[in-house]
């Protein structure tokens, strides 16, 4: 990419950027055992023939052992009340169960419950990718028993070195707690990843390790832990293309060109930190053909050497400085080479859009190629480049490779070049496409996606996502990352509304002295409206069981929002006795003398006379309404008398 002169000092410290080292304790153990029947496995052997969307895992657990193709590995695992139960006897056993088998894309899902746990910072996880045997290295999307903490969601990574690589954290919108299901899934896209919590997107990561036979899993720290439903989806490849409601692809230029040295594996870390989708190279080859990631044509700006990088030697590379130029702090930073970027990536996880710098022969283009492939990368390098040859030559070689083409000016027809060239993308300057917006639509109408370059402002951040544009590459990945978040939010769906009526209580039954108030709970609710038996009533106000008739009434709340409208209810009775006849009387409004007929009766226990006395004075001493009540308590009191 041309060279930007846009450097912000607000320089960030690799060193400070540190992962915690926890030690693990535990043995394999447990073969799998007898299948239940509402487990459905997929086996390796008819993976390749089948299609996205197959299911490979899904289990009720209703029968009472270890689904077939379940493996438990470490700590104590068994089928129980229909659920699967994992412990883990501390915090230093991370207890582990593997199933399902190796797929690049899947989506993992299942309801969880925390038990009990040591304490709030204990945690289960789904194990994104793990051997079969449970051996370390493995990659899992974690909810500690604390959601809400800063780091109660995480995307972690046990290395090979049996150390912890935390990459991401944020907190769950809500709190799981224990005693509390909770449907979380990932779904996961080569290195890529999304965490999903009740239903919401949490976080995004670029930084899931993956191997070439993982699988997935179920773990448990200091914790017991139940599960039900459990659900892996083979996903189709990831598009291109952004969907509709997703965020701009972050690609960083050069690595995070505004805050270290460009090109550099310290520029790689800090964009990989900071959130970024996919670190943008540049690459050419050196005086031995071997390809290093370099922007220039000669060494001598992001370097203390001279001269033209294809006319120096291994030695005389490795010997040069590429990070004093840029700050102090960053003396001694190499020019590194493609292998070693590619081995970065693929140990402390990443994506590469690789571009092939200048002119090359198709010799250099293949060296470039079996450098990205015997390092296992083909799946993680999207390759771009201005010199159609070169994609021409990437596409004779690995096909399987994405191909984007590079341009300053727009193409007379983008469409027709991207047919003839199999591309994958179309990434024009930004000040070019500003010139003819239309063309995104074009290219997605074609299956082309388009990701523009250099783009640092917020500004053009914001209308090149009202244009559909799908990637940016920018100097700026951290930030970006960050505008991401915040359009999340602002365009994720608002939360339906939740009511429930707690007072009266369902199932309630009350006399007529009684004056309950309504109470109800609500949940993103901006408005509540009540209603009694179809007529309005006021919160807050006690309810008047005095103008009810005996029998079954319903309470109705009807909770609404940005989210939409929910409604609930409450059915109760009220039954007649004494005390509520007693409270009908005396409030009836009747005259002293009438008052005291009534109440005599009552104190006798006269209710037929009582109901009768009632219907005679209806309408004459005693209100129409009042006395057909009374009569229909002291009715239904002599019937039960």
């Amino acid at each position: 990419m041309p060279h930007t002169s846009f450097r912000a000092r607000s320089l960030l410290l690799a060193s400070a950027l540190v992962a915690a080292t926890v030690t693990v304790a535990g043995s394999a153990s447990a073969d799998p055992a007898t299948p239940a029947t509402t487990t459905t496995t997929t086996t390796a052997a008819n993976a390749a023939t089948a299609d996205a969307g197959r299911v490979v895992v899904s289990a009720d657990f209703s029968g009472a052992a270890l689904p077939q193709g379940f493996r438990a590995v470490e700590g104590d695992w068994k089928v129980r009340d229909g659920r699967l139960w994992g412990t883990s006897a501390n915090s230093a056993q991370q207890s582990r169960i593997t199933f399902g088998e190796h797929l690049d894309d899947f989506r993992i899902e299942v309801t969880a419950r925390f038990e009990t746990a040591a304490d709030a910072a204990r945690w289960t996880a789904m194990g994104l990718d793990l051997a079969a045997d449970g051996a370390v290295p493995w990659s899992i999307a974690t909810m500690r028993t604390g959601t809400t903490a800063s780091n109660g969601l995480e995307f972690a990574q046990r290395t090979a070195a049996n150390a912890w690589n935390v990459t991401d954290t944020h907190a769950a919108p809500t709190a799981a707690g224990t005693g509390k299901d909770v449907r979380i899934a990932a779904e996961v896209h080569g290195a890529n990843a999304v965490w999903y919590f009740d239903g919401k997107e949490v976080m995004r990561t670029s930084r899931v390790a993956r191997s070439t036979g993982g699988v997935q899993g179920l773990l448990v720290n200091g914790a017991s832990v139940s599960y039900d439903d459990l659900k892996v989806t083979e996903l189709p490849p990831r598009s291109w293309i952004r969907p509709e409601g997703t965020p701009l692809t972050v690609i960083a230029h050069r690595g995070a060109s505004s805050v270290a040295p460009e090109n550099t594996l310290v520029a790689q870390e800090i964009a990989r930190r900071g959130g970024t989708d996919f670190v943008e190279n540049d690459v050419q080859p050196n005086k031995d053909g071997i390809p290093y990631v370099l922007h220039d044509s000669t060494v001598d700006r992001t370097t203390d050497g001279t001269g033209a990088i294809r006319s120096l030697t291994a030695q005389q590379i490795g010997a040069l400085d590429a990070g004093s130029w840029f700050a102090p702090h960053y003396a001694g930073a190499r020019v590194p080479t493609l292998a070693a970027q590619l081995d970065d990536l693929r140990t402390r996880g990443g994506n590469l859009l690789l571009e092939i710098k200048g002119q090359h022969t198709r010799s250099e283009v293949a060296t470039i190629v079996d450098t990205v492939r015997s390092h296992g990368m083909t799946g993680r390098v999207f390759v771009q480049s201005f010199e159609v040859d070169a994609l021409r030559y990437t596409r004779e070689l690995a096909p399987e490779i994405p191909l984007g083409l590079l341009r300053s000016t727009l193409d007379a027809d983008p469409v027709a070049l991207a047919g003839e060239l199999h591309l994958a993308a179309y990434n024009p300057e930004d000040g070019a496409l500003a010139k003819n917006p239309s063309v995104v639509a074009d290219l997605h109408r074609a299956g082309v996606a388009v990701m523009a370059w250099t783009v640092d402002g917020a500004d053009r951040w914001k209308a090149l996502e009202a244009l559909g544009v799908d990637g940016v590459i920018t100097n700026r990945p951290a930030e970006l990352t960050g505008w991401n978040r915040a359009f999340l939010q602002n365009r994720q769906a608002p939360a339906k509304p939740a009511v429930t009526v707690t007072s009266p209580a369902p199932g309630a039954t009350l006399g007529r002295a009684q004056a309950p108030v309504p109470a109800v709970q609500t949940q993103d609710a901006e408005k509540v409206a009540l209603t009694l038996d179809g007529r309005p009533v006021a919160a807050g106000a006690p309810l008047d069981l005095t103008g009810l008739a005996t029998g079954e009434h319903t309470l109705r709340a009807e909770a609404s929002g940005p989210g939409g409208t929910e409604v609930a209810t409450s059915v109760f009775t009220v039954r007649a006795d004494a005390t509520g006849l007693a409270h009908l009387i005396l409030t009836s409004g009747a005259k002293d003398a009438s008052i005291g007929t009534m109440a005599t009766l009552l104190g006798q226990k006269q209710y037929s006379t009582l109901a009768t006395w009632a219907r005679v004075q209806s309408g004459k001493g005693l209100d129409a309404g009042r006395a057909a009540l009374i009569a229909a308590d002291a009715k239904s009191l002599a019937g039960a008398s």
